[in-house]
């Protein structure tokens, strides 16, 4: 007879609790990119450990929210272009793949109710809680290749998507106008829905570049302001 004497169930750690605590605050931008974790300060806020503390930086930096610089720590990261590039080509990757899949009736339901889900959430939602009902219907899409380590890995950079459509909000008020997130995104489920996948790729590829392109632009004008600060 087997006997499960000796297995411990883990909780959740106090670093976890941490690490999401400050992920919100640098996702509303309550801490600034460029600002410094500084130990110390944690440690007093909290009152939690030292060792709380870099555990969960260290998670923060699994997420790519934060890096390390030499005698500075733990510094939230400036939005990049590089970082930028590479993120959304994973994106058209994964969800291009993705439109490919001649979807069963089960998976297109789930993307169905993200899509709903996103809908009424853009209509009545704040900024925050909209770009995590948009990518949760993306997460959808990736589904549909039935892959339970792609989903793993969408997840994981689900947090680095929300900074930079936390971004394109904060400049382009893309939250502020509802039924124009809701056309964009009904294009694609339409597609899906139509069983078309020719139609789904254009979809989903246009809108993936489109926020890279914008998001390129207003980099790019945030580094040149930057250098024009620092000339003067």
């Amino acid at each position: 007879m087997t006997t499960y004497e000796g297995i411990s169930i883990r909780r959740v750690s106090t670093a976890s609790q941490v690490a999401e605590a400050l992920t919100e605050l640098i996702l509303r931008g309550e801490i600034k990119a460029g600002a410094h974790l500084r130990e110390n300060a944690l440690v007093s806020s909290l009152g939690v450990s030292r060792n709380t503390i870099r555990e969960a930086v260290r998670l923060l930096e699994q997420g790519g929210l934060v890096h390390h610089e030499f005698n500075f720590g733990a510094v939230v990261i400036e939005p990049s272009i590089d970082d930028l590039t590479d993120l959304y080509n994973a994106r058209l990757h994964i969800e291009g793949a993705a439109a490919r899949v001649k979807a069963t009736s089960e998976q297109i339901a789930t993307v169905r109710s993200a899509y709903d889900a996103l809908s009424i959430k853009a209509q009545d939602g704040h900024a925050r809680e909209i770009a995590l009902k948009d990518l949760d219907f993306h997460a959808a899409i990736a589904g549909l290749l039935g892959s339970k380590r792609i989903d793993a890995f969408f997840a994981q950079i689900k947090v680095e998507l929300r900074f930079y459509l936390q971004v394109l909000a904060f400049e382009d008020h893309e939250y502020d106008h509802p039924n124009v997130l809701i056309r964009e995104h009904g294009t694609i489920m339409d597609a899906i829905e139509a069983g078309d996948s020719v139609r789904t790729v254009k979809a989903v590829t246009d809108h993936i570049q489109a926020n890279s392109r914008r998001l390129t632009e207003i980099l790019m004008i945030r580094n040149s302001d930057k250098a024009t600060h620092t000339q003067n």
